[in-house]
């Protein structure tokens, strides 16, 4: 009996153990399936861009499209991609582009970065708080706003807008980094996730510099887990940031010592109990400034330093507009922090079916990305050749080297507007190759017209021919030269001219004949 049960029980072992198998194995089976069709559909889209390209188009290169988006933070709250430049020989100098999303009412927390940003509100609303000459800025900024964080200066983000999402897309100048991965960031406030600089120190140190005991440093240094963007709402997360951001600066340092469960000492003699008091306020006081970045003043009031000025893109004149379009270019003489940057910003918008004139940028690197709208990007290598003639469309983002001539061209079913860095904070003065205002007119001479070799007559017809400059229309909306304006005029009253012989032949014999009786009755 005892050998049957044995036997049972072996049985049933060997049925689990290969159900057990088999479930691993289809999981696997599953997971490798996904993978593939997760392939299969990056693959299907890329393909489907290439077959986009219109036919007898001849082979470009891709690099000019920066298509790499890596995730490098990502929580709930919100998440921040990157997308890094390549590098090479004619990469004067690489910038990568930084994309932050922050869900409405979130916190980016406290920290500083071995590269600086120059951030663009593409939409939203936010707060910013920096610390600027030792002490703590705050400034809101708006949907356009232009704002610089050095390298090594400790800030945070808030989304202040209710129910609106914030989008941010900023340049990550790599020039100060340690080269360790895009780029460092070290955060000040954290815990388990992520894990505060000061977490790196002896807990007794941390203690003796805090003053405070090690169980205390223990408890504030472990309590955040939810990422290094969070919800600040108390329905949304239980973090210490929860309430932070809602308070009054006086109402802070009370709030931090709640959130820690900290119980001041109690004693009879009220002198001592006094002093121990003015202790454990200081050494609070020492956390805010370290851990958050400033350090409020004995009476509790709220002391920031003024810090430089945002500069709104969208409330700038156009420095160049007509009918087909407008740009505008912002450098170190209209907004000082690009000088410490050392780049340049500008937005453009193409009406439908226009195009930025071919044109060269002599001094700096192009990166643009498209805010909105689809269009065409064509690129020239120094040879003559195409190097890129790629759809672009919102999200998309690109790059020029210095010196390659270039043109975008907005779709015919809507605009294309589109934003960007130049990595040089002077002036740029950009070459046009074509329109009213192009090099090939200032140049014009037997010189230019004996390096195209024809006749000057004929290149001066060829190049006055476009009397519009920087920003040109589509075909349909092009006004003619002159001599077009002369040729269709004259065809108009040829044709005019057709239409009165016409009518005279289809005139009614009855009438041709009555006429005639008229006249021969009036004899």
């Amino acid at each position: 009996m005892k050998a049957k049960m044995g036997n049972r029980a072996t049985l049933l072992m060997l049925v689990l153990v290969l159900c057990y198998g088999m479930a691993k194995a289809m999981a696997v089976s599953f997971a490798e399936e996904e993978d593939f069709g997760r392939e299969k559909e990056e693959r299907k889209e890329r393909e489907q861009r290439r077959s986009e390209r219109e036919e007898g188009e001849e082979e470009t290169d891709d690099r000019f499209l920066l298509q790499d988006s890596k995730s490098v933070m990502r929580t709930e709250a919100g998440e921040m991609r990157v997308i890094k430049s390549l590098g090479g020989k004619i990469w004067d100098r690489p910038l990568h582009i930084g994309f932050i999303t922050m869900e409405p009412q979130t916190l980016f927390i406290p920290q500083y970065l071995d590269s600086s940003l120059m951030i663009f509100i593409r939409r939203g609303e936010a707060k910013i708080g920096l610390i600027y000459k030792d002490e703590l800025g705050e400034r809101r900024l708006k949907t356009g706003d232009l704002y610089r964080i050095p390298a090594g200066s400790a800030f945070y983000l808030v989304n202040t807008a209710e129910g609106q999402r914030l989008h941010i897309i900023c340049s990550i100048d790599p020039s100060e980094s340690l080269g360790i991965g895009t780029f460092q960031s070290f955060f000040i406030g954290g815990g388990k996730y992520p894990t505060s600089v000061l977490a790196g120190f002896e807990r007794e140190t941390l203690s003796n510099a805090f003053n405070v005991s090690f169980s205390e440093v223990q408890d504030i240094l472990s309590r955040q887990r939810e990422g290094p963007i969070v919800y600040v709402p108390e329905s949304h997360s239980p973090s210490v940031w929860s309430k932070f951001l809602q308070m009054k600066e006086r109402d802070r340092l009370q709030h931090l010592k709640k959130l820690v469960d900290f119980h001041e000492p109690r004693d009879d003699d009220e002198e001592e109990e006094e002093e121990q008091q003015q202790q454990i306020t200081w050494s609070w006081r020492k956390l805010l400034n370290s851990v958050l970045g400033k350090e409020p003043s004995k009476r509790g009031d709220k002391r920031t330093r003024r810090t430089p000025d945002s500069y709104n893109l969208y409330k700038r004149r156009p420095d160049f507009r007509n009918n087909y379009g407008w740009s505008v270019a912002l450098d170190e003489s209209d907004y000082t922090p690009l000088k410490h940057s050392g780049i340049s910003v500008f937005l453009v918008n193409l009406t439908a079916g226009s195009m930025m004139a071919p044109h060269v940028n002599p001094t700096a690197t192009e990166y643009g990305i498209v805010l909105s709208g689809s269009g065409t990007i064509q690129i020239v290598y120094p040879n003559g050749t195409s190097a890129m003639n790629a759809k672009i469309s919102e999200g998309d983002v690109f790059w020029v080297p210095k010196y390659f001539p270039f043109c975008q061209i907005a779709s015919r079913t809507g605009p294309l507007e589109f934003f960007g860095f130049t990595t040089s904070a002077r002036t740029n003065r950009p070459q046009f190759l074509v329109g009213a205002s192009s090099i090939l007119r200032t140049m014009l001479g037997p010189e230019l017209a004996a390096a195209f070799g024809v006749s000057e007559d004929k290149l001066q017809r060829f190049v006055y021919a476009q009397e519009e400059a920087v920003i040109l229309p589509s075909p349909k909306a092009a006004p003619p030269n002159e001599k077009m304006k002369r040729k269709k005029t004259g065809e108009k009253e040829k044709e005019k001219e057709k239409e009165k012989e016409r009518m005279f032949e289809e005139v009614p014999k009855v009438i041709k004949s009555f006429g005639t009786e008229m006249i021969m009755g009036f004899d």
